[in-house]
């Protein structure tokens, strides 16, 4: 019976990603994109544990790898599921402060998006009540051993807020300094490439 490394892409990622990280495992292994249909944690939520639960008969272990979102929809719906290690990169870990710096930055109010429900922003983002309530009230819960690979660029998350999150979860955290939250030039993936050998 073969182990199954699954790969959950970020926003505007795809399923096809999961092809670069072929080359780091044996026969052994199956690599597995996940194209999930999710824009809503609620989604995520029945979509991600449906899918893992439909493959998980047929594998040993079951690894995973998780891009930006995609490594916060995880965290979210497959904390109670029997998954060896995560490799995540970029994490969003921290929903609700990433929300609230976007209605900061929109000049929103929490009673304005409360009365409005939905506001759009100039920067091309929506914000909606319905999601800064939902992840108000689910929290991360992530037990299972995990590896986060950090840009020191990002935009969205920031380094102390990784940290902490890190530290919390007992988490092993490599930094490039000069890294963007979409690792994607040659330098980005050759680190990625580095720190994906060193602790896969």
């Amino acid at each position: 019976m073969k182990n199954a490394v699954i790969y959950i892409h970020g926003k505007g990622g795809n399923v096809e990603e999961a092809e670069h990280y072929k080359k780091f495992f044996s026969d052994k292994y199956e690599v597995i994109g996940f194209d999930y249909k999710s824009e809503f944690p609620w989604e995520a939520k029945v979509e991600f544990p449906k899918f893992f639960d439909s493959i998980t008969p047929q594998y040993c272990e079951i690894s995973l790898i998780a891009n930006s979102i995609g490594a916060y929809y995880s965290m979210l719906a497959l904390a109670d599921k029997s998954i060896k290690k995560a490799m995540f990169i970029s994490p969003i870990v921290d929903m609700e402060k990433l929300i609230l710096n976007m209605m900061a930055r929109a000049n929103v109010s929490e009673e304005e998006l409360y009365k409005e429900k939905v506001i759009a922003t100039s920067f091309g983002e929506s914000l909606s009540w319905e999601y800064l309530s939902y992840v108000r009230n689910h929290p991360i819960t992530w037990n299972i051993s995990t590896n986060i690979l950090y840009a020191g660029n990002d935009k969205i998350t920031s380094l102390e807020t990784m940290k902490n999150f890190a530290n919390k979860i007992g988490a092993n955290m490599m930094v490039m300094n000069n890294g963007e939250h979409w690792f994607h030039t040659e330098e980005q993936m050759t680190f990625l490439d580095n720190w994906f050998k060193k602790f896969i």
